[in-house]
């Protein structure tokens, strides 16, 4: 992190953060120190998975790991992984995902659902959740100049619970007014061991409000470390990134106290720098320092039952405002997950509770001159001062699947509901409270009935969602509201032979999001350069999103040569989210009662406002295909959308993410133990965004396994050294470059016995 030299406790305070780290990598380490000598260790050869451990391995029930009768006609991908090893890994669109409600797998579902796995987390080296998302279609984040921060955009849309992010069962609700992503979240990639997305409104079962869709981030389980045959385990990983000059330092540990305990903790530390973009032009405000760390113990008390225990937490500091501003983060987030299955298929429980929050601080760093956001005068706010932004969130989700047959016809009966409150406080410096991004509570409720009918080559999918919502704040109107929102998907599987894989499917899926505390409440003066009013509006009403889908799933085994595997996904979508929520500007003149002029402001007013509709349309298609040399990969998204107005008026929206083009291919030598790929992505320039160019992005990745315990990675992101900015920022000030050539090369050391 770069610092203002004035601030002398500043920098005490990140060196105290060093010295924790250091510290807790150093504790980690030791407590992992082998129990044979480390050439033993490297001597030992992977132990097979025990018929005891396999049993305990079936009791746990992990949505996150394969089934058998998914895992038949798959290859390794594990790409030189050292942690836990099996034989057998499943293909990245069979795994079975965590987002699924009924333990499916991606290539399995009607509808638009991607998969990332450990080891493609592996292969990205990300320093942000940006990189661990890069060539799904239909999705893109932003993440400003803050890249630790992220907010998450599918099918163009976003922020404002738009897009459920969700941790371990958690949601991720902050919000901070600002020029650029609204909505974020900090997750460090090396505490990620798989990610799964849901593009449209079909995930209703995840509570109120994804409209979008979803994103379900599982963190790593002690499973992912250990072994078979092993009681501890540790994984130490150091990295350095050249554009930035970034270092990053991981440890793991984790112990299995019984064969029905084990626990699991992750400690990670980034220092960065501000990096260069294409030009070598250096970007300020993009460097960070951030602590990030997890716990997660897993608890079977019988054979067909488990308790996840966990808690995920970082701490982050960077500088805005052209180093006027520290920024100092503090999250935390608790999660308790139940879950009971029995032999019959009638009970598969879930039980998830969950707690976070986050706290913000913004401090100034000198004197800076704005406007008084109650009266529009100038003033000047004291170096010293400061702007709290602070939001706990409580949640509660419990379903159950009942597996039966009337006659015929098998169903897949999953019932279940939600419950979560956000309670929003923010204390600003100039007096101002509650403005920009206003104090207030938000209370979402819903239940859900789901019901998967398969009958021989037929696959139907009904489903009907109930949701309710208050949002209250201080002196302030209460609003509230409910909705039933219905889906129906209906699949065929109709050909035989080479295309006896081919399943197609339609679907119309509805769903439904309340305003939220900051549409409804925003209030004051703009801060800086121009004063004019924010004005609150208490008559928004909700938004209803209304999606038609038509896909296919295709999957091949033995094409080209024996045990290989091809998985293809396709779809279209067509959505329109009626009264569609956007910022709007009013103008004062001539005289409107909706927006009154204050002498010496600007003669305009800025207003969430209900419009007529949003629409987007477009296309995705992902693909892989796996052979004894390797994997090749293509995916691919056009997105395109605008709002009209309740006259009429169309315009373009901001937050329609680029068309993009992505393949990949990795090539596997040394029996395995070496793999070499590339990875190119074409992104077109959103219809109707003057501000987005066209550009094309070349990356290259190697891995070593040097042995069983000791990996060496290196990738070159941005070969060409190509400048180009996230077309989703043009909403930000000025031009934000995205990072040039990156250099990052890391070494991961394992110990277990």
């Amino acid at each position: 992190m770069r610092l203002a030299p004035a601030s002398p406790s500043l920098s005490a305070r990140l060196s105290a953060r060093r010295m924790r780290a250091l510290a807790g990598v150093a504790l980690i380490a030791f407590l992992a120190q082998p129990a044979v000598p480390p050439q033993q260790a490297f001597a030992q050869e992977p132990a097979q998975p025990s018929e005891d451990r396999a049993a305990a391995a079936k009791r746990s029930a992990k949505v996150a790991r394969p089934t058998p009768d998914t895992a038949a006609n798959t290859k390794t991908n594990g790409d030189g992984a050292i942690g836990a090893q099996g034989d057998e890994q499943p293909t990245l669109l069979d795994q079975i995902t965590a987002v699924s409600r009924t333990r499916e797998a991606a290539i399995d579902s009607m509808a638009s659902v991607s998969h990332v796995d450990g080891a493609a987390i592996e292969r990205r080296m990300a320093s942000s959740p940006q990189g661990l998302l890069f060539g799904v279609p239909g999705i893109a984040l932003q993440a400003d100049g803050n890249r630790t921060s992220s907010s998450v955009n599918i099918r163009g849309l976003q922020d404002f619970g738009r897009v459920a992010t969700i941790v371990d069962g958690a949601r991720q609700n902050f919000q901070r007014s600002g020029h650029g992503a609204q909505t974020m979240f900090w997750l460090d990639p090396e505490l990620v061991q798989q990610v799964d997305v849901v593009r449209g409104p079909t995930a209703n079962t995840f509570g109120s409000g994804a409209i979008g869709g979803v994103v379900y981030y599982e963190t790593k389980d002690a499973g992912d470390v250990l072994r078979p045959d092993e009681t501890w385990a540790s994984l130490l990983t150091a990295r350095y990134d050249t554009n930035g000059k970034g270092w990053t330092t991981s440890a793991t540990g984790a112990g299995r106290l019984d064969e029905n305990v084990d626990v699991l903790g992750n400690i990670v530390y980034r220092d960065f720098g501000d990096y260069k973009d294409g030009d070598r032009e250096t970007v300020s405000g993009t460097g960070f320092d951030i602590l990030s760390g997890m716990t997660k113990a897993n608890i079977r008390p019988s054979d067909n039952s488990e308790l996840k225990l966990g808690w995920v937490g970082a701490s982050d500091s960077w500088t805005e405002g052209q180093d006027a501003y520290d920024m100092d983060m503090h999250q935390n987030t608790y999660t308790a997950r139940y879950s009971i299955a029995n032999d019959d298929g009638l009970v598969d429980l879930h039980i998830n509770a969950a707690y976070g929050k986050t706290d913000l601080r913004q401090t100034f760093l000198r004197d800076v001159a704005q406007f008084n956001p109650v009266t529009a005068q100038p003033i000047v706010v004291r170096a010293g001062s400061s702007t709290s932004y602070d939001l706990e969130t409580a949640s509660l989700d419990l379903w159950n699947t009942s597996r039966f047959s009337t006659g015929v016809l098998a169903h897949e009966l999953t019932y279940g509901g939600d419950i979560a409150k956000d309670d929003v406080v923010t204390t600003a410096a100039a007096g101002g409270a509650d403005v920009y991004t206003p104090s207030g509570k938000r209370l979402v409720s819903g239940a859900y009935l789901q019901d998967k009918m398969t009958y021989g080559i037929f696959e139907a999918v009904t489903a009907l969602r109930y949701d309710h919502y208050r949002l209250s704040g201080e002196g302030r109107e209460t609003s509230e509201g409910d909705r039933l929102s219905p889906r129906i998907t209906l699949g065929v599987s109709p050909f035989s032979g080479v295309l006896e894989g081919l399943q197609l499917y339609g679907s119309y899926a509805e769903g439904y999001r309340s305003p939220s505390v900051t549409e409804t409440m925003i209030s004051g003066f703009h801060p800086s350069g121009v004063a004019f009013p924010f004005l609150p509006n208490p008559n928004l009403k909700p938004e209803t999103a209304r999606t038609w889908e038509g896909g296919l799933n295709y999957k091949a085994d033995s094409l080209i040569e024996g045990g290989d595997a091809l998985r293809l996904k396709a779809a279209y979508f067509d959505n329109d989210v009626d009264d569609y929520i956007g910022g709007t500007t009013l103008s004062a003149f001539p005289t409107n009662a909706a927006c009154p002029y204050t002498p010496g402001t600007l003669p305009i007013c800025y207003q969430y406002q209900n419009f007529a509709k949003a629409r987007l349309r477009g296309l995705e298609v992902e693909g892989f295909y796996e052979a004894s040399w390797g994997y090749a990969g293509l995916s691919a998204s056009v997105i395109n959308g605008h709002t009209v107005s309740y006259t009429g008026l169309r315009a373009d929206l901001t937050t329609v993410p680029s068309r993009q083009v992505t393949g990949q291919v990795g090539l596997r030598f040394l029996e395995d133990r070496l793999t070499v790929g590339a990875e190119v992505q074409y992104n077109g320039a959103p219809k109707g965004n003057k501000a987005a160019e066209d550009y094309t992005l070349v990356n290259t990745f190697a891995s070593y396994k040097v042995a069983d315990d000791f990996k060496l990675d290196l990738r070159v992101d941005n070969l060409f050294n190509k400048t180009y900015a996230n077309p989703l920022n043009a909403t930000t000030t000025s031009a934000l470059y995205e990072p040039g050539l990156t250099v990052k090369i890391s070494a991961t050391k394992r110990f277990g016995g």
